[in-house]
């Protein structure tokens, strides 16, 4: 049975940690909107592995304290406003990171081990802001082999949005698989969908190969366009306008204020 998004929200805490998707991997824009009406504040969000308006609007709400992540961008829009004014007044904290690096953190949780090893950040400048990385040579070979050590990445919540759900609580997320990672790493996963299907999705061969099941699944919304303005694979495109809309607006705190209210969320200032 589907729960309310008032529901889900009521599962965010102060202080949580929220693995949150790229942008074209099924954004839950339904439940940014509810997080913000709840207003629990001195999140730390982790993109995976790229943040887009969803951060930004939760950054422009005031509810992060935390931001790790590659990128955060609004892509064609440009830049994201709130998060780059946020950087600069030094109102978050930012812990910046690589792809492969985040991916690697879930991975090592989700397998349960402390950390997972990796080769690439050897020779960059990230190494000398991120003191939770750890570079040592390599045990098991002979001579001098540094390899870096990057941190299990454990959420407490993860959020995303995607077409379908069953009555049994399984949800279809098709080839994005880094929605499983995110699920697999973290503590309880919340997810929104178009719709709620009668049938059993891992009985049907054509559905089974793409279905988290609903063991790895805390709580399932429905919310009908709930990624919009964002586009959902395989449901409805992007709403290029709306973006720009947003990334004109938001470049001023007024001008976000202004924006959210137009959207039917009064952010708290």
């Amino acid at each position: 049975m589907a729960s309310s998004l008032g529901a889900l929200a009521k599962c965010i805490e102060r202080g949580m940690t929220i693995a949150l998707p790229v942008d074209y991997a099924g954004v839950s824009m339904a439940m940014t909107r509810e997080m913000i009406r709840r207003g629990a504040s001195d999140l730390h969000l982790v993109c995976v592995p790229t943040g887009g308006l969803q951060v930004d609007q939760l950054i422009g709400a005031g509810l992060v304290g935390t931001v790790e992540t590659s990128a955060v961008s609004l892509g064609e829009a440009g830049g994201a406003p709130r998060f780059n004014a946020a950087v600069r007044d030094g109102s978050i904290r930012l812990k910046d990171a690589t792809c492969p690096a985040i991916h690697a953190g879930l991975m090592a949780a989700q397998k349960g081990i402390p950390f997972l090893p990796m080769r690439g950040l050897i020779g960059t400048d990230l190494l000398r802001h991120r003191k939770d990385w750890r570079v040592l040579d390599n045990p098991l070979a002979d001579a001098g082999d540094p390899i870096v050590l990057i941190p299990a990445i454990k959420p407490d919540v993860a959020i995303f949005h995607a077409p379908m759900a069953d009555r049994f609580g399984n949800v279809w997320i098709g080839r994005r698989r880094e929605l499983a990672a995110m699920a697999y790493a973290s503590t309880i996963t919340l997810v929104t969908v178009e719709r709620i299907v009668e049938e059993n999705l891992l009985a049907d061969e054509l559905t089974a190969a793409g279905v988290l099941p609903a063991l790895y699944i805390g709580a399932v919304g429905q919310a009908p366009r709930g990624a919009w303005p964002y586009g959902l694979w395989g449901e409805y495109p992007p709403d290029v306008a709306e973006l720009n809309r947003y990334a004109q607006a938001a470049r001023t705190a007024e001008g976000f204020f202004r924006y959210m209210a137009e959207v039917g969320v009064e952010a708290v200032s």
